[in-house]
């Protein structure tokens, strides 16, 4: 097999990818501290089709190189938007009827892999802290915990990894949906 090259790999100009249909699905980075775990962010929602991401709290915003460096761009192409307090878009959301997803370490929750959205629903999805995680009082307000079973001797992985994960779980359900 042979590689693709830059011109196979291209599926959208900046303009033709705002235009795209996006999945019904937001992420939400509650106090995401690193800019780089952010940029990340971004890049994996382009991949994805997210709609939107919502940076809470004292979570970075473009412009910023650290941002820009694991972006690659993708602060351009996927749209987003700081918000101060987290748990108060939160409550904003879920009253507007988004099935609100806590990716998070609790007691009852849910097995990543074994996640099926629902047709005709909407996913927020919540990635929290790189040492403290979701807040709880959101945590206390989730539809869904989700979790990503660890089997090793750590009990956690990066923020932007498990929102990666997370994020093409929730997306490759809606997609299903969609066929």
């Amino acid at each position: 097999m042979k590689k693709k090259n830059i011109v196979e790999l291209t599926n959208y100009s900046v303009e033709e990818y705002k235009e795209v249909k996006k999945l019904p699905f937001l992420i939400l980075l509650d106090n995401v501290r690193s800019m780089q775990n952010v940029g990340s962010i971004l890049r994996t929602s382009d991949a994805f089709l997210i709609n939107e991401v919502v940076m809470g709290g004292i979570t970075g915003v473009p412009p910023h190189k650290e941002i820009s460096k694991t972006a690659l761009g993708a602060e351009y192409s996927v749209a987003w938007r700081h918000v101060e307090d987290a748990l108060k878009e939160c409550r904003r959301l879920k009253d507007e009827g988004w099935i609100l997803c806590v990716l998070e370490q609790a007691h009852g929750s849910t097995d990543l892999m074994r996640f099926q959205a629902q047709e005709g629903k909407k996913y927020l999805l919540v990635v929290g802290n790189e040492v403290q995680g979701v807040d709880q009082s959101i945590v206390d307000m989730a539809d869904v915990i989700l979790e990503i079973p660890m089997y090793g001797v750590k009990h956690s992985l990066n923020v932007a990894v498990s929102a990666g994960m997370a994020i093409w779980k929730i997306s490759d359900s809606l997609k299903h949906l969609s066929l």
